[in-house]
């Protein structure tokens, strides 16, 4: 029986890093995805020894908004069944806003860093995945729920309305789409040097449980949807936000 696959994008920091080290550890033979190829690789290297499985995570340098630059990651697969595709690629982009060309150019980047990544690498990837049991988790914000990240926020709101969508289409073939949005998370690179101790304080007081979220808290959502127990689960935003935003 082959061994299990999992590909996930933004894999070499944060969150990413983290999904791939639960899937790792579960067994699956991952693909962690991302621009810088030494942030990759060194990844790929620790979460492999950490999980005492040689090679059990391989490398893939690939921006994802290229569609040109997708076949790097059917090239590496080599034909096998994908079993989970994790879209975590992104981040907030900055940008000069002051001008009609500038504000055209912020919102660009952040709806290709966001949206086109998970689009173009799911939609490339969706003949490989496996029927049935097949799992696509999009990983959003806390900003597409309430707002408050501008055309970050919308980025990641767009995501959920995809999602739905594509768990529409895949549900018949026993595929299932569901969303992860997560709260405040610490450790990340996710503020790079914008957070401030004033800052931090303020988002953990937001909470309910009185604490920062970790991207192993992140991780273990993914792990759950990546599951068979979560066969029934589909079309879904799961919040993992430590309360700072209520269900809805």
């Amino acid at each position: 029986m082959d061994s299990r696959v999992a590909v996930v994008s933004g894999g070499g920091t944060g969150i990413g890093a983290a999904v791939a080290g639960v899937l790792a550890s579960d067994g699956y033979d991952v693909l962690i995805v991302g621009r810088r190829g030494d942030v990759l690789t060194d990844a790929a290297a620790r979460i492999s020894f950490d999980c005492g499985r040689a090679d059990a995570v391989t490398a893939v340098t690939a921006d994802l908004t290229d569609p040109n630059q997708l076949d790097r990651v059917l090239a590496v697969l080599g034909g096998r069944t994908v079993d989970v595709v994790v879209n975590n690629a992104g981040g907030y982009l900055g940008g000069d806003t002051g001008t009609p060309a500038g504000i055209a150019a912020h919102w660009r980047a952040n709806l290709d860093a966001n949206v086109l990544t998970a689009v173009l690498l799911t939609e490339t990837l969706r003949p490989a995945l496996r029927r049935p049991g097949g799992r696509v988790i999009l990983v959003s914000s806390i900003a597409a729920q309430r707002g408050g990240g501008g055309a970050y926020s919308a980025a990641k709101a767009a995501l959920h309305g995809w999602a739905y969508d594509l768990a529409a289409q895949l549900g018949p073939e026993q595929i299932t789409v569901n969303v992860v949005s997560p709260g405040y998370v610490a450790e990340t690179e996710f503020f790079g040097d914008r957070m401030t101790a004033e800052g931090h304080a303020k988002r953990v007081a937001a909470t309910l449980v009185g604490r920062a979220g970790l991207p192993d808290d992140i991780a273990e959502a993914v792990r759950y949807l990546a599951s068979p127990a979560a066969g029934y689960v589909t079309g879904q935003v799961l919040g993992v936000n430590g309360g700072s935003v209520l269900g809805r």
